[in-house]
């Protein structure tokens, strides 16, 4: 049976957008039955960004909020109106509904600012029902003003969400839901920025008047990466639920299942890129159920169909600056810089596990890295033992996705890590054919950092070629036809009476072969007549070198420099 082909929602993370325009919707109604018997007073769900926790939330929001009109059509169909218990808590309830995703700026004064605009926001989203209340009183009218107005005192912001909490009770004779999208992207920030204890302040009085000391509230649900608790955002807060990655409920609320995405190939036609997608999207695991990255799946498949198929390629890595993985390379010791080495060639790490791991006590070298790295998706539990009172876990890199973004994290720093001086030497030593000189300053480097060994020529090929771009009057070609095949690298001045190099590059498994390998390089360039390009272009001085990787060692060959007359 051919499934209808509804449009892929992209980026929409407006449940009712989402229905009203009949986008394909991965159907996760029954997390609200899950919500109503658990009977949660306040929830936390904490998982990676872009796992579907703001349309979770919208949806929620649709579910729950009482509106002039109905919402309830919104759920024709979808699993929730199969259970009327629960389709009876349809439209019942006043809603804040609050987003902190967009508080991220350069300091805390412009993100505080930001904040006041979603106080007043959501102020007048409720401004109808409030200002034509006959029982708000009228000072509580002036000072909803003062908020619309932005001219409210600071620390009324403090207590701002429990505050309009307090009058939508009165106004509508009923308890609030509240909720709060991606609550810790503003402490995220801040702690990349340098104003994090202002911002933990912050969140801190508007957590404890909305959800501690609040007896308007209802129930309320908040989204995050992580637990915040050392800085004590939620002290005292005895009525919190955390649902994080490790949880036995809502194991299957965010994130796409298998089940989920065998019908999302059926339907799109793309059964036989299953295998693919697997490989490259899947691997994650909360609680016990594999789950695939569904901001990554849906792009593809939205270019996969456009395109007749194509290969699957990281999306993941252009959501987020992916900060604490560039740190981890930066700042990493010996210790930790060989774990990320051992975890990029399938080796896993074992170390216990830390809900309450968070921004501000995190120590790159401390145990604590490998918890955080796991609860914002880039590691996955396989197995866990336990040791007395002490649980350890072996964590992996989830999929091919992740591990490029370690690679191409890698990569980058390594680049940057060199200075321009050293790259300059290692463009001379190419042109000058100095094998000796070339070979000492690509093992020194090699040495010094992380390398990723998993994979063949390709990534030596690209690892080379990035430390000799980007000269000025010098150009780098790749994998271009000349003679009777095609070259690895060459590097060339483009003034064409000057000099050019021709690299090969070899890969071998045991140190003893890699001298071999070389010689095997350059006798493919002269067999092969790389140099006919170079000819056709008439440079004068050509030089030629064979070289051979294995692991973090390199060997290098010279074949001389061929000079020509025209």
């Amino acid at each position: 049976m051919t499934m209808e082909r509804k449009p892929l929602p992209i980026g929409i993370e407006d449940f009712k957008r989402l229905i009203d325009d009949k986008y394909y919707f991965v159907d996760k109604t029954l997390m609200i039955n899950e919500l109503i018997e658990s009977q949660t007073i306040v929830g936390l769900f904490t998982r990676p960004r872009r796992f579907g926790k703001t349309l979770n939330m919208s949806m929620i929001q649709c579910f729950f909020e009482k509106t002039d009109e109905s919402n309830a059509y919104l759920f024709d169909g979808l699993k929730i109106s199969e259970y009327p218990e629960c389709m009876k808590y349809q439209g019942q309830y006043p809603v804040i509904s609050i987003s902190l995703k967009s508080m991220k700026q350069a300091t805390f004064e412009e993100a505080f600012a930001v904040f006041k605009d979603l106080i007043r926001a959501e102020i007048l989203r409720h401004k109808s029902i409030l200002f034509n209340s006959a029982v708000i009183e009228e000072t509580d009218l002036d000072k909803l003003t003062r908020f619309i107005e932005l001219k409210a005192d600071k620390s009324d912001y403090n207590t701002s969400i429990g505050f309009l909490s307090t009058l939508l009770a009165s106004a509508y004779g009923k308890k609030v839901i509240i909720l709060i999208d991606e609550y810790d992207v503003p402490l995220e920030n801040a702690f990349h920025q340098g104003f994090y204890n202002d911002m933990v302040n912050l969140i801190r009085s508007v957590f404890e008047s909305a959800l501690k000391t609040n007896p308007s509230l209802d129930r309320a649900f908040l989204t995050g990466c992580l637990r915040v608790s050392k800085e004590s955002i939620f002290t005292g807060l005895n009525n919190l639920q955390i649902f994080s990655i490790m949880s036995t409920k809502f194991d299957d609320s965010f994130g796409f299942t298998q089940k989920e995405i065998d019908s999302l190939l059926e339907c799109y036609g793309l059964e036989n890129k299953s295998s693919d997608i697997r490989h490259w999207y899947d691997g994650y695991k909360f609680n016990d159920v594999e789950i695939y990255n569904p901001w990554s799946v849906l792009n593809y498949l939205s270019e996969a169909t456009d395109k007749n198929s194509i290969p699957c390629k990281p999306y993941w890595s252009n959501t987020s600056s992916n900060e604490i993985v560039k740190r981890l390379i930066e700042e990493s010791n010996d210790r930790t810089k060989n774990t990320i080495e051992d975890l990029i060639n399938g080796t896993p790490v074992k170390a216990q596990i830390f809900e309450d791991v968070t921004y501000g006590t995190i120590d790159i070298n401390s145990e604590y890295i490998w918890s955080f790295l796991l609860f914002t998706g880039y590691l996955k539990v396989i197995s866990y033992e336990t040791i007395g009172d002490e649980t350890y876990y072996e964590m992996v890199i989830p999929n091919t996705e992740i591990k490029s973004i370690y690679k191409n994290t890698i990569r980058a720093w390594f680049t940057k890590k060199l200075n321009a001086d050293s790259r300059k030497d290692i463009l001379e030593a190419i042109l000058n054919a100095d094998a000796e000189k070339l070979e000492d300053l690509l093992c020194t480097w090699m040495t010094d950092t992380i390398s990723c060994f998993d994979e063949r020529e390709n990534f030596y090929h690209g690892f080379v070629a990035g430390l000799v771009s980007g000269f000025n009057g010098y150009v780098v070609v790749s994998n271009r036809e000349s003679g009777n095949g095609r070259f690895d690298l060459v590097v060339k001045q483009r003034s064409k009476w000057h000099y050019a190099a021709i690299l090969e590059f070899k890969i071998v498994d045991k140190f003893n072969q890699m001298l071999n390998a070389c010689d095997e390089a350059l006798q493919q360039i002269e067999d092969k007549d790389y140099e006919a390009s170079l000819r056709d272009e008439q440079y004068e001085n050509i030089a030629k070198l064979g070289i051979c990787f294995c692991q973090k060692r390199c060997r290098v060959k010279s074949g001389g420099i061929d000079r020509f007359e025209y």
